[in-house]
């Protein structure tokens, strides 16, 4: 990547220039770190691979390429990236020497001696004018913008890396949670089904005399509320349906169809180490650019100290001297130099200098913050995937003591051995070890998309998204 080639000629560059200013242009922080993650015993295996692929979920990968063409937040991500190249062209090309030409016209009236007889003409008097203009990187100050401008691009760029990965994780999660409101929807479905049922089955009683009025009341009254649970989740997964097709670019028209089963999950494998994360998280790397980019700043605010040398040529041209102006001596008497150093400009320059310095001093800390905030993510993230898979197995357990208990209770109140008060509190306590165990995988799921987010995941080449915004350039 050139802005990377540049950025590390730069810094070679600039650290020369510090040596001179006793400041060194810039620093990244090292923060306190273990060899290896705190939890779990996993062997710090480098992250390989494309983490989308091992849901094993087609139709996720599918949502995810077209999440990546059609998220406008992608896409004002890559327009940051397109705006930090120019800029970073546009401060190279402030180094180059500069030629600007003009051109004029008026009137003249000129009298010439003819024979003695004054002759008098006029008309109309042109010239061309070409001014050229360099400044001489003479302490480096010009190039330390330079470096800033591509450290900036660099940042830009992980910033676009990051989007990518958020963009992608967004959609996982967003498919996860539409899933598990359809699973949710279809158990509301199969309560009301056997809420209906127990009260059919309790108005057969009570018309056979074997019950009383007050089984009806509780029966019915049960039917109720199921239907109320279907009503809620059918606006809950209305609500996910709209949320993911936003994510994928669409109109929310709650018309997106969600899969059948649930995303099985594999052990966690490739962690890395604490360390090897520095250079994997695309956030991390944008931090780290911005403190590069911060550190030259600095350093060319304390070099605007500095005297600077500004060459200039000007050449006129017309009818009369356009030879002249070919003349390389003609150009060589027309070029001027000048050379100023600041003596009181109000404390513009020290002020500068403190923001700059300031600015670096924040880009530093944030660095950290960003820094630490990663670990937490892993850290929590492996954490909780251990505890969610016990989870889940308890409740998986729970739903199947539940499942038989509904089964007894309702063989012991059509026996006449048991009331509906105990059949109605099996069918809630298998409801809600179901509707809990849903619970409990969906939010397995999601930490483990947000495991692969905190290890800033690889993901497959968008070049579709990169030919659209980059217009040849990498991205």
């Amino acid at each position: 990547m050139r802005a990377q080639l540049t950025l590390l000629s730069f810094a070679a560059l600039a650290g020369c220039a510090s040596t001179t200013t006793g400041q060194q242009p810039w620093a990244v922080p090292q923060p306190e770190r273990p060899a290896s993650w705190t939890n779990g015993e996993r062997a710090p295996i480098p992250v390989t691979g494309d983490w989308v692929a091992s849901f094993d979920d087609p139709t996720l990968s599918s949502l995810i390429g077209e999440a990546l063409i059609n998220s406008p937040d992608l896409q004002a991500s890559a327009a940051r990236v397109q705006a930090a190249r120019a800029a970073a062209a546009a401060e190279y090309g402030s180094t180059l020497p500069s030629l600007n030409g003009g051109a004029d016209a008026d009137w003249t009236s000129n009298v010439i001696d003819v024979n003695d007889d004054a002759v008098r003409s006029e008309g109309p008097g042109f010239g061309l004018s070409l001014i050229a203009s360099w400044e001489p990187d003479l302490w480096g100050r010009l190039a330390a913008g330079v470096a800033a401008s591509d450290a900036d691009l660099l940042a830009a760029e992980a910033d676009f890396e990051a989007a990518r990965l958020s963009i992608t994780a967004s959609t996982a999660i967003a498919w996860i949670q539409l899933n598990t409101a359809v699973r949710q929807l279809d158990l509301a479905d199969e309560t009301l089904d056997a809420r209906e049922r127990t009260l059919r089955l309790t108005e057969r009683r009570f018309r056979n005399g074997l019950t009383g009025a007050l089984d009806v009341r509780l029966a019915r009254s049960a039917v109720e509320t199921a239907r109320a649970s279907q009503l809620d989740q059918m606006r809950s997964t209305g609500e996910a349906r709209r949320a993911i097709e936003v994510v994928l670019g669409r109109y929310p028209a709650n018309e997106i169809e969600a899969s059948d089963g649930v995303i099985q999950l594999t052990d966690i494998e490739g962690t890395g180490d604490p360390t090897s994360l520095l250079a994997r998280r695309p956030d991390i790397n944008a931090a780290e650019a911005r403190i590069a980019a911060a550190g030259f700043r600095v350093e060319e605010a304390r070099l605007a100290l500095r005297p600077s040398l500004d060459l200039t040529a000007r050449l006129f041209t017309s009818n009369a001297d356009i030879v002249d102006a070919l003349d390389p001596a003609f150009i060589a008497g027309q070029v001027a130099s000048s050379l100023t150093a600041p003596i009181f400009n109000g404390g513009t320059i020290k002020a500068n200098i403190e923001a700059a310095e300031a600015q670096a001093r924040l880009t530093a800390a944030n660095y950290v913050t960003t820094v630490l905030t990663a670990w937490q993510e892993v850290e929590n993230a492996l954490a909780a995937d251990e505890l969610l898979a016990a989870q889940v197995e308890s409740q998986a357990r729970a739903l199947d003591e539940a499942e038989q208990a509904e089964i007894l209770a309702e063989r012991q109140y059509q026996n006449g051995l048991s009331t509906i008060f105990n059949l109605i509190d099996a069918q809630t306590r298998r409801i809600n070890a179901e509707a809990s165990l849903i619970t409990a995988q969906n939010a397995r799921a999601i930490n483990r998309v947000q495991f692969h987010l905190a290890l800033g995941g690889n993901l497959p080449e968008n070049t579709e998204l990169e030919d659209q915004f980059s217009e040849g350039s990498d991205l």
